[in-house]
């Protein structure tokens, strides 16, 4: 019996290439020209092999796809037929398992090593079949074979991937062109997400200008047939349409693509975290962070190649991206061929004027001359680096390159290697670039390679296709944990493999910046051990440490890793460093099954057919083990209970604060002494415990919320701090307003942050730290500090409210004028002097008075003479007790003024009536 097994794909393998293919099989067009006519008329005539089922089943665990996909034929003729199985995959995709079922044989691929030469020369033949056969994105897997007369064959086709966020949507694409109208036709998809569906859709079927026609009945949603059921957390949808429905689109049976996109729920936090078994995966797509400004030079060919269809795409693409542009970029234009044109000697603000002029100027470009890549380029970095040195912005802006081009230099410098490194000394990784090949002539290595070494990204338009749209966006590849840039719509995502898989909790953090604001995010995700049950793909484990059975991150985690290593592969120009990294992918995706330039695929065979055999490789894409659904299902729950312990807090904090009902403590250092006053106010009143507005520039308003107080009280109702708003207007004016849930911070541009997500966040001279339901810190040109302590309760009572408590941590920055419930003691002392009409005793060492109140005695504090009597206090969400010197009565003697001073007309006034010189001003 003869097969042949022919796979052409994206980083994958070619076994027996085209050219084999058409040497051994019998029915090639080349042999075809040569046969008399009669005889091609007879074959034609000739009972072609039926195919009786084509089905997909795809499962989508946290955005990584299982795809499996099933064909089976029926050869009717009498006597034997050549039989070709192909599909069309993902680029990005790697197929992980093959199996040929011929009559009662089994064929069953297996994934070995490739040499080194092999390797090479197949990457080149993969690259030209690419070219002339696959769909944009795609790779074409083939597989050939003879089936005998009255006899059935059917294809297993597995593959991996690892969807892509673009544009705030995840995209799963699945190729339907049997070629033939298939009997029993299906699309089985399964999604399950944690952190839950936020929104799906499944779209028209979408079939390029070159293959087939594609269209159904009604092009402005699903197609026919297709059923989409889902809750929360998981979604199904089937594609089953009838015999007479895929005539109705495509009477050759290229039906197209079946395309799901969707997007997951995610909130301005840390992102997704799962661990399991060893293994752990992050997704971080933050939404609502204000943009980086972008310093852009758009390089464009003019060479002659480019006329027509290819500069008229590429000019409406970029007018499409011009557009796009925030008023904050900066930006300049080069048109290059054997002359470089530059727009504008510098870069120029974005205006709807500059917007404007550079349209005309990409209208007015027209096609001539040679291709000088290297100097346009170089001419690109000189104008981007002037920029930045002149105006002094360095790291808080982001300078791009975008590169378009449709062909390979000829002019100038045109050796790549040289263009590489020039470009790349240029750059001095303070520039990267993005470069788009435009149509099939372009020298795509040099762009990939070009995008690979300067931080940026490549991308492949084809004539007569929207460019406009494949300019937008990006996705940054993994597992990097340093990513120079985040596009809006995009999603990093990092996976890894635990050093001790004994940990409890996997400490997560993530920095940021931009030109004016910083943000960390903080968290610790708890590591359970669980039983992650067989292999997603129903396969046996390929491999690993022994322990236990795979899991879907773990695999995720292989994919990333082998597509890294490929990546710094393609990169390197070492050849030592090559070698290495050529054997670190190899062995990776041998032992986890991918197909690989450095991998093959062998089928062993034939061996006899076990029963079932058919129903394993069509099943276990799809449905995979229950455990490893229930596992994933807990995955994105938050860790823990409601309450939290509270972080140790990232500064000291000192005893002068307000807290509970509310309880006002002050602590004068220099005397070791320390007072506390309650203040009783009414709901809605709004506190000013800090007012230095005019000198530091820092106010702190607290709102207070009332309860009914506990049953045999002496007090009718109780108060608590419901809002701390804190008011700053050097170096910048910004405002903060925190409650027990959130903290709204807005210098600008405004940012939500939930008090149940640690998160750093800030902007040069203002930085905000929240620990989880326990405190969040304020910082304030680094000499000015307070912590709210979050009090929460898991079951209050009638009397209870979730409650703020203000901290004053560190004080140095705030003036002598600084005034407010709390601000004017900050830089006084007190001096306590016994009473005459009580015991004598020795007041300076207060900790040798009996617990409770204690005797009677005189407080001297800014003039003031204020009774005080000795009481003991909690602080620190209670975990403290200290000793103090009770002022009665609303604190009247002790602080200035009357308690209705100190009442805000709302949370942000930033007037005060009392202290030195201080006036009302809003």
């Amino acid at each position: 019996m003869l097969l042949l097994l022919g796979l052409c794909l994206g980083l994958s393998l070619c076994v027996g290439s085209q050219e084999e293919a058409q040497s051994w099989g019998h029915s090639s067009e080349q042999d075809g020209l040569r046969v008399p006519r009669q005889v091609r008329l007879l074959q034609r005539l000739k009972t072609k092999p039926l195919m009786t089922e084509f089905s997909v089943k795809s499962t989508i665990i946290s955005r990584y796809a299982f795809t499996t996909v099933s064909c089976r034929m029926l050869n009717r003729a009498s006597e034997d037929q050549d039989i070709e199985f192909q599909m069309q995959i993902p680029a990005a995709a790697f197929i992980t398992n093959f199996t040929m079922l011929i009559g009662d044989k089994v064929y069953q691929g297996e994934i070995t090593e490739r040499e080194k030469k092999s390797g090479d020369r197949v990457k080149e033949k993969r690259n030209k079949t690419t070219e002339e056969n696959g769909e944009k994105g795609t790779e074409i897997f083939r597989a050939s074979a003879v089936i005998p007369s009255k006899d059935k064959a059917a294809f297993f086709l597995s593959y991996e991937e690892l969807l892509q966020r673009r544009l705030g949507k995840y995209e799963h694409s699945i190729s339907v062109r049997p070629q033939q109208l298939s009997g029993r036709l299906s699309v089985d998809v399964n999604i399950l997400e944690s952190a839950g569906i936020a929104s799906l859709e499944v779209l028209p079927l979408h079939n390029s200008r070159q293959r087939g026609s594609g269209r159904g009945e009604d092009d402005s949603g699903p197609p026919p047939s297709t059923v989409i059921n889902q809750n929360e957390t998981f979604a199904n949808i089937i594609f089953k349409p009838t015999v007479v429905q895929q005539a109705r689109i495509a009477q050759n049976g290229i039906l197209g693509d079946f395309i799901i996109r969707y997007d997951v729920n995610r909130e301005q936090s840390i992102g997704d975290i799962q661990v399991l078994n060893g293994y752990f995966v992050h997704y971080f797509a933050p939404k609502d962070l204000p943009p980086l400004p972008k310093n852009v030079v758009f390089v464009l060919d003019s060479s002659a190649s480019m006329v027509g269809t290819k500069l008229r795409q590429t000019k409406d693409a970029l007018f499409t991206i011009l557009h796009d542009l925030r008023p904050q970029d900066r930006f300049s234009i080069i048109g290059f061929s054997n002359r470089i044109k530059v727009w504008k000697d510098h870069l120029i603000s974005v205006t709807p004027d500059s917007i404007r002029d550079g349209k005309v100027y990409i209208h007015h470009m027209s096609p001539t001359g040679g291709t000088d890549i290297n100097g346009a380029l170089q001419r690109a970095i000189r104008l981007l680096n002037k920029y930045v040195a002149h105006s002094g912005i360095g790291d808080r802006s982001v300078s791009l390159i975008v590169f378009l081009t449709d062909g390979k230099p000829t002019v100038g410098e045109t050796h790549t290697l040289k263009i590489l490194n020039n470009t790349r000394e240029a750059a001095r990784g303070q520039v990267c670039i993005f470069t788009i090949g435009i149509g099939n002539d372009v020298d795509f290595r040099l762009l990939e390679k070009l995008s690979l070494e300067n931080c940026g990204l490549t991308r492949r338009v084809h004539e007569e296709e929207d460019a406009g749209s494949q300019l937008i966006g990006s996705v940054v590849q993994a597992t990097k944990t340093l990513f120079p840039n985040y596009f809006n719509g995009s999603e990093i995502i990092i996976a890894g493999k635990l050093v001790d898989r004994k940990l409890d909790h996997l400490h997560v953090e993530v920095t940021a910046s931009n030109s004016k604001k910083f943000i960390i995010l903080k968290t610790d995700v708890p590591v359970r051990p669980q039983k992650a049950g067989k292999d997603v793909t129903g396969s046996p484990r390929p491999g690993g440490d022994g322990e236990g059975d795979t899991n879907h991150i773990e695999r995720l985690w292989s994919y990333l890793t082998t597509k890294e290593l490929l990546s710094s592969w393609l990169q390197s120009d070492d050849e030592p460093e090559k070698e290495r990294l050529r054997q670190r992918a190899q062995a990776l995706a041998v032992s986890y099954r991918f197909l690989t330039p450095f991998t093959s695929m062998k089928l062993r065979g034939p061996v006899p057919r076990m029963d079932g055999l058919e129903e394993a490789h069509g099943m276990s894409a799809a449905m995979g083990p229950e455990p490893v659904v229930q596992s994933v299902r807990g995955a994105g729950t938050q860790p823990g209970p409601l309450l939290k312990k509270p972080y140790q807090p990232r500064i000291k904090i000192s005893k002068t604060s307000v807290d509970g009902d509310p309880h006002f403590v002050v602590d004068f250092p220099l005397s070791r002494l320390t007072v506390c006053f309650n203040i009783d106010g009414q709901p809605g009143d709004i506190l000013r415990l800090v007012s230095d507005h005019r000198d530091s520039g820092v106010t702190v308003n607290g709102e207070l919320i009332g309860a009914p107080a506990p049953p045999n009280g002496h007090k009718k109702q109780r108060t608590y701090l419901r809002t701390i708003t804190i008011l700053i207007n050097k170096p910048e004016r910004s405002y903060l307003e925190i409650t027990p849930s959130r903290v709204i911070l807005d210098g600008g541009d405004r940012l939500v942050l939930p008090c149940n997500q640690s998160v750093v966040v800030g902007s040069w001279g203002l930085e905000v730290s929240v620990s989880a339901n326990a405190n969040v810190t304020v910082t304030i040109q680094g000499s000015i500090a307070f912590v709210i302590l979050i009090h929460l309760y898991k079951k209050p009572a009638p009397f209870q409210r979730h409650h703020l408590g203000f901290y004053i941590a560190n004080s140095e920055g705030l003036s002598s004028n600084c005034h407010g419930l709390l601000g004017q003691f900050l830089n006084q002392d007190a001096r306590l002097t016994e009473d005459p009409a009580g015991p004598s005793q020795n007041l300076t060492h207060p900790l040798l008075l009996q617990v409770g109140e204690g005797p009677e005695a005189v407080l001297t504090v800014k003039g003031h003479q204020v009774p005080v009597v000795w009481k003991q206090r909690k602080i620190y969400n209670g975990e403290e007790q200290i000793d103090c010197w009770f002022a009665r009565n609303n604190a009247a003697k002790l602080i200035d003024g009357e308690y209705k001073d100190y009442l805000a007309s709302h949370p942000f006034d930033t007037g005060m009536t009392l202290g030195r010189g201080m006036s009302r001003e809003l």
